[in-house]
């Protein structure tokens, strides 16, 4: 049985979103959340989204054509406190549909690893602070169909209902341990967001697990699939392993078939993959073999003091974390190594240089930092 909860308004008309806003406007904090299609789509969208005042739950429809601006003033609104959890997917979902982008940030889940919580999925730490269960069946709905189902608009407003309760929790907690500084400094570096880059890479066929027992030509063959897929996955607008997966091209290109039997006996490979796009994959396998066979790109090794500066740090956030029982990206994030180790710097004034270092962070590790990067120090301190 799922709680209890209060009605939630499902905002589908302009006139709806209008008067949402009025009332959102006045909150001085907003719990959100997104939901999207990417098992879904070839390019995934924002297909849902949820808010939460003290008040009131609200379900916001992207699809029917909403004026969505005054959202994003919203949130860029630093006197607004947003409360999200696991917020990083989200804010480049927001930043590249919307051009959004984020100030004052309150994450749940990095407030959980702050605190030193292991298990800090967003259906645990509910149940571990408020005994309810989340059902995980509309983990993976496809949130662009319409109309969505009553069991999928309570889950959707589960995900942001108690956000806004667990700050108060969590925030309570973090200032009685000493971790505003850190968590601020933390919230704020997720706000700093780095898009990803989607474009297809014709390359990537290097990564699939599976092409080290390959033959050079066969090799060649999974290049061509894997190109082939891509632009099958764009034009059906799917994701591109629900065209072929990963296991299916590896066969395809490791048994190299030349008739639609032997197609048909690949693994992985279903019967309607077969007569949809199996003249096209057998003229690929020739194809394919008869390319020269193609070369992996040799990524260009980083200065082995570079290297050796990283692997001091990483040992000595791993001590870090070891002692504050925490996970080790809370001490300092990867990047943040590879820029110290790459930079080099070497004085507390060089230091404040590094963007992907926070304050609280210079501040309390710089001294130990400095020393790792010179090699001079033996132990981390408690």
């Amino acid at each position: 049985m799922p709680p209890q909860l209060p009605p939630v308004r499902h905002i589908q008309r302009q006139a709806e979103w209008e008067a949402c806003l009025r009332e959102i406007t006045k909150a001085p904090q907003l719990a959100i959340d997104l939901e999207a299609n990417g098992m879904y789509a070839y390019r995934e969208q924002v297909c849902l989204i949820q808010l939460s005042t003290r008040e009131q739950d609200y379900i916001v429809d992207p699809l029917v054509g909403l004026e969505l601006s005054p959202l994003g003033a919203i949130i860029a609104d630093p006197t607004v406190e947003k409360v999200l959890h696991a917020a990083e997917y989200d804010l480049i979902l927001m930043k590249r549909d919307y051009n959004w982008e984020m100030h004052n940030l309150f994450d749940t889940m990095w407030a959980s690893r702050i605190l030193g919580v292991e298990r800090i999925g967003l259906a645990n730490v509910l149940e571990a602070h408020f005994g309810v269960k989340l059902n995980k069946k509309y983990q993976r709905a496809n949130w662009s169909q319409r109309p969505l189902k009553k069991e999928q608009l309570i889950y959707a407003q589960m995900d942001t209902h108690y956000l806004l309760q667990l700050r108060d929790i969590l925030g309570a907690q973090l200032a009685a341990g000493g971790h505003l500084e850190e968590s601020a400094d933390i919230f704020d570096a997720q706000t700093r967001v780095r898009l990803p880059d989607t474009d297809f890479d014709a390359e990537s066929f290097w990564s699939i697990n599976g092409i080290d027992d390959l033959k050079p030509h066969q090799k060649g063959i999974l290049r061509a699939l894997n190109i082939y897929r891509d632009e099958e996955a764009r034009k059906r607008n799917r994701p591109p392993f629900k065209v072929f997966s990963n296991r299916a091209l590896i066969g395809i290109a490791q048994n190299e078939p030349r008739t639609f039997t032997a197609l048909q006996a690949i693994d992985h490979l279903g019967k309607w993959q077969v007569n949809r796009y199996g003249r096209q994959l057998l003229r690929l396998v020739e194809l394919g073999a008869n390319q020269p066979p193609p070369r992996r790109k040799r990524k260009r090794r980083k200065p082995d003091a570079v290297l050796a500066r990283y692997d001091r740090l990483r040992q000595w956030r791993k001590d870090r974390a070891d002692a504050r029982k925490v996970a080790s990206d809370v001490i300092i994030s990867r990047d943040a190594m590879w820029d110290l180790a790459a930079i080099n710097p070497q004085n507390s004034a060089e230091l404040s240089h590094i963007e992907s270092l926070g304050n609280w962070q210079r501040a309390t590790y710089g001294p130990e930092i400095l020393a790792v990067l010179h090699n001079n120090h033996s132990k981390s301190q408690p």
